[in-house]
């Protein structure tokens, strides 16, 4: 018989979350009496949101946009909750006769700065603020010159976050409860909460607080070089300076419009900037991407390039996210646009047909494949889990130690997120009769979104969460709603807000719960944070941006008029073009039968089929641990984004991941165990610092600094085609 002892051991080693990288660094205790939702955390967390949500949207439209993360509020938070835990009285008052609180409830802790960060990144991007509806909204009145009133507008924002906090709610038993799901970006944000609020012991070693201040003022310092003096250090392109007048050479080594082959970065913001930090994502997604980049950038790109012309390719420069026509120019679109932004049938039919750069068209092809392939991975490799949960079985499933200490908070009920979810969706409905010809989408089109949104969440929250990437499918809505409603750019605009970008909010708050999960936040707690987060940045960002659309000037640059203007809105440039292509022109005239790129939708297919043999030898082999991680949606991924994204932005991505988590990993666990996530933090936090300082006291006044390497790249024939006879200024004329 075991002894006690023993058995105590056994049952605290089966308690350990099983993935090796949480249990090194998550905290396995908690104390339930912790003040959380306290008054600091109103102050702090609702200014933090605020202050976020207004720069964020006021930079998006910048000719050079600036994200800034959510570790900018959540530094400069600590000093000023200590200064109200010193500085604030203690005193307890009454409200309404009823509720007691106190304005200072003891020392600033480690749960308050969680919920305060919470409540911030509902201000980021990412989280809901810059969302993707106000780009919608930017390209409804900026460039279709639509008279959108506010109140739609308003509608369009809010709905678009609720729903995506609803699909949250109800995902909630599959993606946050399970210890299979990880997210291992949350790890990230742990390793800097404990770095910034433990006392570690001076004899083991630099503390991971001086750590963190070493390498964030490091990172503070350095990025006034990529970001200001020196900016070719953010795509180092040799190649084009040793063939300075080759433009194969060029096309090949170019960092911005090229393959990117030799270039490199020594820029954080260059690695970290499409597919988040490198060092917080596992090994094995970062070798699959790199699988799928190599085989994508290396080999077929080049073989369609330069072997087989495809889509009479090399009239166009390799690498652009430009629309083309036939002769090779820039494509122009208000000749084939009606009054009412619809299609003009026989002004398309009697002009140039429209065409795309090869890396373009091959990136939107790749959608094709990840879509299908999402499908089948998922359902074979998570079917079963997801089937026995859905069942309610979820309560037998063993726990983890946080999920045990999770039980001993107030549960949210589910009536809570359906309430959103149902009133958001009747609102759109409303929405879409009320403001018919706005919208475009009529409301079957409505359901349809929402019922594609319900599909997809699940299958892309289990990668995501298990992986640290969210495989797009924005390629896959437009595809579909643009057969359904070809001519109609607008329906095309709403219905991937509401069936992709919904899904999107929803992953973001589903990782925060996960957050709160690993930090032992009550429950009902996060939910009153990131709904009263969502409310105030879906107001906010839509009141700053009907100010700037309505107070500045030529905003976006729509008609091109002047290039070098601050505002040409990259970002919404890319959604306008969007439009065109799956809306306006639409998939059945660009990937039907007898079109250019129609052989491209047998991706569909293979996507399909090509998880079912890595499924079928790990149930051959069980024993080979590796072959389940091989992952198809994943290995389409490396390959996915670009443009904007460059191949130079994801290869130094992958090398950075290696080298952090395999070989450091492997051969210094300890270091990685301590430092590893507090040093991501510490890059992102002194880049995001020095990115502000330098906007707002030197490029926001035009103060620039001008020389050789404040010029990006070096390679200006990279852009050019190499077919015979295409005439491009700047560009030499094969003959």
């Amino acid at each position: 018989m075991a002894a006690p002892e023993e058995t105590s051991k056994t049952a605290a080693a089966e308690e350990r979350c099983p993935i090796e990288e949480v249990a090194l660094v998550v905290p396995e205790t908690d104390d339930p009496n912790i003040p959380v939702m306290t008054f600091r955390v109103w102050v702090l967390g609702l200014l933090s949101c605020v202050i976020l949500i207004f720069l964020n949207t006021f930079f998006v439209y910048r000719t050079q946009p600036l994200s800034i993360s959510a570790i900018l509020m959540q530094i400069t938070v600590l000093p000023i909750g200590k200064l109200m835990a010193a500085k604030l009285p203690s005193t307890e008052y009454t409200l309404f006769g009823r509720w007691k609180f106190s304005l200072n409830p003891g020392p600033f802790n480690i749960k308050e700065h969680v919920v305060i960060t919470v409540m911030a990144n509902c201000g980021v991007s990412v989280g809901g603020g810059d969302s993707y509806s106000i780009g919608a909204i930017t390209v409804m009145k900026a460039y279709y010159k639509q008279s959108l009133g506010f109140l739609c507008a308003l509608l369009i924002v809010l709905t678009t976050q609720l729903v995506g906090y609803g699909w949250a709610g109800m995902m909630r038993r599959f993606l946050v409860d399970p210890a299979e799901m990880w997210w291992p970006s949350n790890l990230a944000q742990v390793s800097l909460f404990r770095a910034l609020h433990e006392k570690e012991p001076k004899n083991q070693g630099m503390t991971r607080m001086r750590f963190f201040l070493i390498f964030m003022a490091g990172s503070f310092l350095y990025y006034v070089f990529p970001g200001y003096l020196f900016p070719i250090l953010t795509f180092f392109s040799w190649v084009c300076w040793v063939w300075p007048r080759s433009i194969t050479a060029q096309q090949i080594g170019s960092g911005y419009h090229g393959l990117g082959v030799g270039a490199f970065t020594l820029d954080w913001a260059g690695i970290s900037a499409y597919h988040g930090s490198p060092l917080v994502t596992p090994f094995s997604s970062i070798l699959n991407i790199m699988v799928g980049f190599i085989m994508f950038i290396y080999i077929i790109v080049p073989l369609c390039y330069w072997k087989f012309n495809s889509f009479d390719s090399r009239k166009f420069p390799i690498f652009s996210s430009l629309l083309f026509n036939s002769d090779g120019q820039k494509y122009s679109i208000t000749q084939i646009l009606t009054p009412h932004n619809e299609l003009d049938v026989h002004a398309y039919e009697t002009s140039s047909k429209l065409y795309l750069s090869p890396l373009f068209a091959l990136s939107i092809a790749s959608g094709f494949a990840r879509f299908s392939a999402i499908i089948t991975h998922v359902a074979l490799f998570h079917g079963r889990d997801i089937w026995r949960q859905s069942r309610s079985a979820v309560e037998n499933v063993k726990l983890d130690i946080h999920a045990k200490l999770m039980r001993s908070y107030k549960q949210v009920p589910e009536w809570w997120f359906l309430i959103l979810l149902i009133g958001s969706v009747v609102i759109s409905l409303v929405m879409s009769f009320v403001w018919r010809e706005e919208v475009q989408l009529p409301w079957w089109g409505m359901l349809f979104a929402f019922g594609f949104a319900l599909l997809i969440t699940l299958p892309i929250g289990i990668i995501q969460a298990t992986t640290n990437q969210q495989p797009g499918y924005d390629i896959i809505a437009q595809f579909i709603i643009g057969y359904i409603l070809p001519g109609k750019p607008i329906a095309v605009l709403l219905f991937k807000i509401y069936g992709r970008i919904s899904s999107t909010h929803a992953l973001t708050f589903l990782a925060d719960l996960k957050l709160g999960h690993y930090m032992k936040i009550p429950p009902r707690c996060m939910y009153t944070a990131q709904l009263v987060g969502t409310l105030v940045s879906g107001v906010v960002n839509l009141a700053v941006s009907w100010w700037m659309l309505a107070s500045i000037n030529n905003l976006c640059d729509v008609d091109s008029k002047d290039p070098s203007s601050p505002w040409t809105c990259p970002k919404f440039r890319v959604t306008f073009d969007a439009t065109v292509i799956w809306g306006l022109i639409g998939p059945k005239r660009l990937f039907g039968p007898g079109a250019m790129y129609h052989n491209l939708v047998w991706l569909f297919l293979i996507g399909a089929i090509l998880p079912v043999p890595v499924w079928i030898l790990s149930k051959i082999f069980p024993n080979n641990k590796w072959i389940p991680l091989i992952n198809i949606p994943v290995i389409t991924y490396g390959f996915a984004g670009m443009p904007p994204a460059t191949p130079t932005n994801i290869a130094s991505w992958i090398v950075t991941g290696t080298i952090f988590n395999y070989f450091i990993f492997k051969y210094r666990k300890t270091w990685w165990q301590k430092y590893n996530y507090v040093l991501s933090g510490a890059l992102d936090a002194g880049t995001a610092f020095m990115a502000v300082l330098l906007f707002f006291a030197l490029q926001n006044n035009n103060v620039n600094v001008k020389w050789w390497g404040s010029e990006p790249d070096h390679c200006p024939l990279a852009s050019c085609p190499t077919a015979k006879g295409i005439i491009v200024h700047g560009c030499p004329v094969f003959t």
